[in-house]
């Protein structure tokens, strides 16, 4: 007995392990969040196991009737209408009562739409912050992206067609202009289309082409720009050491030679990483 968490293609439907395949043959039971939507794909690959429904509406009371199946020996499946469950996606709760009433849950890796638009964006920096969906409401919108900006990392967004124009317009407004942009759109898709911009320019690239906002959307932002708030000195110390020593040894040496606090030497050195300064 065990729940299998299975990534499923995000749109290309090649794109499955041999093992997410043999997983969900050989199951007694598949949870969908769409059953509608996934009968495509197990059609596809020969698959006739029973499935059943459980999505963000009902995932609370599916969660347990998914465990009393686990506990009288069944094997059961979950998956997603793409990518990988519990990933802005439902199943989070599910594998959290599960491995609450100490029941083995084991992951089959495979597509994820965050990861997939990171390794074609080209943004050569160490760290990234996977937020996913903002907020709808354009003011909650509006704060997180305010409490995102001091961020040191790359800002992994996802966003629905409807919402595209409102997203970036807040995004190219809140954050500072000169930061990349990437769109990854319709991945592994007919008409995907990854592109990369200043920030500032996303808007107007947006409303330049009806097209350009069709489709599931990632969206890249690259990391806070490095601090420029330090003594032009402090700041020289502090990329000069960086370049010969690890992190927080050139931040506590950076510390004793400028005698600058070592939390806020940590939070601009962590922006230069980031740019590859």
């Amino acid at each position: 007995m065990a729940l299998y968490v299975v990534a499923t293609p995000l749109g290309n439907i090649a794109d499955i392990s041999q093992r997410a395949i043999d997983t969900l043959r050989s199951v007694d039971a598949i949870a969908c969040e769409d059953t509608r939507h996934s009968r495509r794909l197990l059609a596809h690959y020969d698959i006739h196991v029973p499935t059943f429904a459980l999505h963000e509406h009902n995932e609370a009371a599916t969660a347990q009737k998914l465990i009393e199946r686990l506990r009288s020996g069944q094997r059961i499946a979950m998956i997603s209408d793409a990518g990988t469950p519990a990933i802005s996606d439902p199943g989070a709760r599910t594998v959290a009562a599960v491995r609450a009433a100490g029941l083995p849950v084991i992951p089959l890796p495979g597509p994820n739409a965050a990861i997939t638009a990171l390794s074609a964006a080209g943004l050569d920096q160490p760290h990234f912050l996977f937020v996913g969906f903002l907020p709808a409401k354009a003011g909650a919108r509006q704060q997180q992206i305010g409490a995102l900006k001091t961020t040191p990392a790359t800002l992994v967004f996802y966003e629905a067609p409807h919402r595209i124009e409102e997203t970036v317009a807040d995004l190219a407004a809140l954050l500072e202009p000169q930061r990349t942009l990437v769109v990854a759109r319709e991945l592994t898709k007919l008409f995907e289309q990854i592109v990369s911009m200043p920030l500032a320019d996303g808007p107007a690239w947006l409303a330049a082409d009806s097209n350009h906002r069709r489709g599931e959307f990632v969206l890249l932002v690259s990391a806070a720009p490095a601090s420029t708030d330090l003594p032009a000195e402090a700041l020289r110390i502090l990329r000069l050491l960086l370049a010969e020593l690890p992190l927080k040894q050139a931040v506590k040496l950076a510390a004793e030679i400028s005698g600058i606090a070592k939390n806020t030497l940590y939070q601009t050195a962590l922006g230069m990483k980031a740019q590859g300064l």
